[in-house]
């Protein structure tokens, strides 16, 4: 069974910009630039029928696109640090988009994620690094920033078993409202019908 978690892509300047952040830091085993992305809310693995009553609740969002910026890095594990990542500046937009599907996974009965919500695109996982290297990495590259980018929907996305970083695959996609468009009206499809009516 895939291991599912919801997500946002990151866009493919802003991922350029991410990848200029590789290399220089023994000990670490980078993320394809194609498999980078910010996790909203982690899922796990679940059965088939529990994944399609997640996706049939996504349906029900309906959020604002908005802009991100990812600025500065840091790192997971002070005393053993096991990963370094980039940041993502504030964003009220985010946090309420995380906070929608955190509580629509808490009702289908999906455990809470015990850590706090911490937006960051994770860049790196590390193995037996020193924490004198990674502190030099990230002090090197604190001033790390990217330009605005839109966030234009957000996704399930799923993870085989591999050594950590991918292959991730969208299995499902949630596009969020332009702004400055009335909000679409659903046109109730068969499905809809049928989930209303049980």
């Amino acid at each position: 069974m895939p291991r599912l978690f919801t997500a946002l892509e990151i866009p493919r300047d802003a991922a350029l910009s991410l990848s200029l952040l590789r290399g220089g830091l023994p000990g670490a085993r980078w993320i394809d630039v194609e498999n980078y992305h910010l996790t909203l809310r982690f899922i796990g693995d679940v059965e088939g029928h529990v994944a399609d009553e997640i996706a049939n609740a996504l349906d029900r969002v309906h959020r604002p696109s908005f802009s991100l910026t990812l600025t500065g890095v840091g790192a997971f594990g002070q005393k053993k640090p096991h990963a370094v990542w980039a940041g993502v500046s504030a964003s009220p937009d985010l946090a309420a988009l995380q906070g929608e599907i955190d509580r629509i996974c808490q009702r289908l009965g999906i455990p809470a994620d015990p850590r706090k919500f911490m937006p960051h695109v994770t860049l790196a996982r590390l193995r037996n690094s020193s924490p004198l290297d990674v502190a030099q990495y990230l002090s090197a590259r604190g001033n790390f920033s990217t330009l605005p980018f839109r966030i234009g929907r957000f996704v399930l996305m799923s993870s085989r078993d591999s050594v950590g970083g991918g292959p991730y695959i969208v299995e499902e996609a949630w596009p969020l409202s332009s702004t400055d468009a009335r909000p679409a009206s659903r046109v109730a499809s068969a499905s809809d019908a049928s989930r209303i009516m049980r």
